[in-house]
């Protein structure tokens, strides 16, 4: 990568779907730190002292059973699968060019593991479009290998997407030493590179995907060049071995120099056949993409395992792009696309950027001008991944359930109540979010669609349709794959701020005739977007709770059998214009409610920071939250993770408190909370 061309954060990433270490086997914790994303020198340290804040750690001294922050750091939910439903619009392609994306989510050291209390982070929800995530970051000063923070992983994950961490050996202009380099690729007695396996048992022990290898210090030679290209091959058999995967940057060659080529050919293909993919470097042309891809074939490698380099960092969504090279649309597709720090659609934002400032910049740059992947503008010069790649989606079993939780908030709803006024962002906590954002199918004005943070039913959001609405309007929802029994039934929690709005749900059991066709949905009325409750021509057996002003609407698919392909609700106004709130969606053949887990504890103290602890419940579990009884009897929400373990900064006592009282409850993916467990501290 030229180091002219970006800043000095470079990635770690993710490697397996490892499970974590039970609480109980991680080391004594007697003060309560806040834990942060790990990062790593090779073996050896820079000259001096660390700067405050930063810790320096060596990976070949790393061990699971030792690592404090474990627990607070490894992810816990499964890579799901995927599917490729009919593309939304006539360009969009499956099984051809991939999309990949290096992003920096925070600093290397000083990164909280489980969130914070801001709703200023960059949220990524564009998902379906992704093919793999690198988590970017590191520097000379602090440490070249990162291991990405567990709720990034758990929100990929959830949807289908991979996560790398980072291996970066900087450039000598950014501090690089090339003695680090050798760290790296050392070997053993036994010619082994324990290096190699102890990335392998780091990926596995965090529970993400494999590494990007990215080595930029110059000054090698061909004998380092040999001991690097020996060193991906050893990571890359044992990665393998633990379904992980690696990932080579176009820098140094055979020669062991650095050398970025912008092609794949003689100079790196040694690096590329060692590994899974190869990201290209940013110098590429139209010729040597053209001619990259031709070589993988002859290397009997798919050219979609090679990325082009797409530097998005400045500019963003205004970037001139060579698409044609990469994505034209007139022919089969050259390579895949490896887009460079896209997080620019929060840090362009001024200060006082909003989380609706935030998404409306990201829709566009995923979305497209149009802002409807049903219906791109061709003459937006912007080529968005939704004009060229089929979404994914990983909804194909049932229970399943969305709030739109986006993952960050102004503050945090239950049941439709403020239970926190205070900003969060925490990932892990995302929903499997709708793919098409936002796909609108009306013969009048489109109204406006947009996630919304001023009002939720759960979580931190809800989806806001808000315009005159003057003819019948069809939002697609989801691409599924849920079977039908006689017992499905599909929940709508809506509710209606402004107008007055006929709801009907729109159920498609096949998929569209064609790509860009609108799927063949049933209309199941009955659903009144004002009072919630059925409207004159009310549907036989639909049922209808309201709770805070949110009605939730049962629906049973009576009459219809096979797969649902599509969900979605049309909505038609008799009074506008119209602001209509979508706060759940649930598709379920029983209700079922989680178990409790057990043995809350607090497992270190200090003032007013505590670090909580518990035993997994039994069963499925979505997530779990913490929260706080307050002496009048109220609840207020300190936090929730997927994992096992929680960090709580600066409580205090209330008037009067000699004795605080916390609650922790597993959530199932329904968001039925269990019983809770009960964790008492004296203050």
């Amino acid at each position: 990568m030229n180091p002219t061309r970006r800043t000095v954060l470079i990635a770690a990433g993710a490697a397996a779907l490892a499970p974590s270490l039970p609480v109980a086997a991680a080391p004594k914790v007697t003060a309560a730190t806040q834990p942060y994303a790990s990062y790593w020198y090779p073996d050896s340290f820079p000259s001096g002292t660390p700067d405050t804040g930063v810790t320096w750690r060596s990976l070949k001294s790393w061990r699971a059973a030792d690592d404090a922050d474990l627990t607070f750091n490894a992810a816990t939910v499964p890579l799901a699968a995927r599917f490729a439903p009919t593309p939304a619009n006539t360009t969009a392609r499956s099984g051809q060019a991939r999309i990949q994306a290096l992003v920096s989510f925070g600093p290397t050291s000083g990164n909280p593991s489980q969130g914070s209390a801001t709703a200023d982070y960059y949220a990524l929800t564009h998902w379906a479009y992704l093919d793999e995530l690198v988590f970017w970051g590191g520097s000379a000063g602090e440490g070249l290998i990162l291991a990405p923070n567990a709720p990034i992983v758990d929100a990929a994950h959830r949807h289908g997407v991979p996560v790398l961490g980072n291996i970066f050996l900087p450039p000598v202009a950014y501090g690089g030493q090339l003695q680090w380099t050798r760290d790296l690729v050392q070997k053993d007695s036994a010619g082994h590179c324990p290096l190699a396996a102890q990335l392998v048992a780091v990926a596995a022990a965090y529970g993400f995907d494999g590494w990007f290898v990215n080595a930029e210090t110059g000054g090698g030679n061909s004998a380092l060049g040999s001991a690097m290209l020996g060193f991906v091959q050893e990571l890359k058999s044992l990665a393998a071995a633990k379904g992980q995967r690696v990932t080579w940057y176009d820098a140094m060659t055979a020669n062991g120099t650095v050398s970025w080529q912008g092609a794949l050919n003689s100079q790196n293909q040694a690096f590329f056949q060692a590994a899974d993919d190869m990201f290209v470097d940013f110098r590429w042309s139209s010729g040597t993409l053209a001619s990259s891809g031709r070589k993988a074939v002859q290397l009997r490698r798919n050219r979609y395992e090679l990325w082009a380099g797409v530097d998005v960092e400045s500019n963003g969504s205004n970037t001139s792009v060579n698409w044609d090279a990469m994505v034209p649309t007139g022919k089969t597709h050259i390579t895949s696309i490896g887009f460079y720090r896209p997080e620019w659609t929060r840090n362009h934002l001024p200060a006082g950027r909003t989380p609706g400032d935030f998404h409306a910049a990201d829709d566009r740059f995923w979305t497209g001008r149009s802002l409807d992947p049903s219906r791109p503008d061709g003459s937006d010069p912007w080529r968005a991944p939704a004009v060229s790649v089929a979404d994914r989606s990983t909804v194909s079993s049932v229970p399943f359930a969305s709030v739109f939780n986006t993952g960050h908030g102004l503050r945090w709803y239950e049941e439709g109540a403020v239970t926190s006024d205070t900003p969060w962002n925490h990932l892990g906590l995302q929903d499997r979010l709708p793919s098409r954002r936002w796909a609108v199918r009306t013969a009048g004005q489109r109204p406006t669609v947009s996630f919304d943070f001023a009002d939720a039913w759960r979580g931190g959001s809800s989806v806001l349709v808000d315009g005159e609405l003057d003819q019948p309007v069809v939002l697609d929802l989801y691409a599924t794959r849920l079977p039908i029994t006689v017992d499905t039934v599909v929940e709508l929690t809506h509710r209606t701020d402004a107008g007055d709005v006929n709801v009907e749900l729109a159920v498609a059991t096949a998929e569209p005739g064609a790509a860009g066709a609108t799927p063949p949905y049933t209309y199941l009325s009955g659903l009144s977007g004002l009072s919630g409750f059925p409207g004159p021509s009310g549907l036989s057996g639909v049922a209808v709770n309201s709770v805070n002003g949110w009605p939730t609407t049962t629906v049973p698919l009576t009459g219809l059998s096979g797969t649902v392909h599509a969900i979605g609700v049309r909505l038609t106004a008799t009074d506008g214009p119209v602001r209509w709130r979508l706060g759940g969606l649930a598709v379920h053949d029983t209700a079922r409610t989680p178990a409790a887990p057990s043995d809350a504890r607090i497992t270190a103290v200090s003032g007013g920071d505590l670090r909580f602890a518990w035993s997994a419940a039994p069963g499925d579990v979505r997530h779990y939250e913490l929260h706080r009884l307050l002496p009048d009897g109220t609840r207020r929400f300190l936090g929730g993770t997927c994992q096992r373990a929680y960090f709580v900064p600066g409580l205090r006592p209330e008037q009067g408190e000699r004795t605080a009282r916390f609650e922790v409850r597993a959530v199932g993916e329904l968001y039925t909370a269990s019983a809770p467990v009960t964790v008492t501290h004296t203050w």
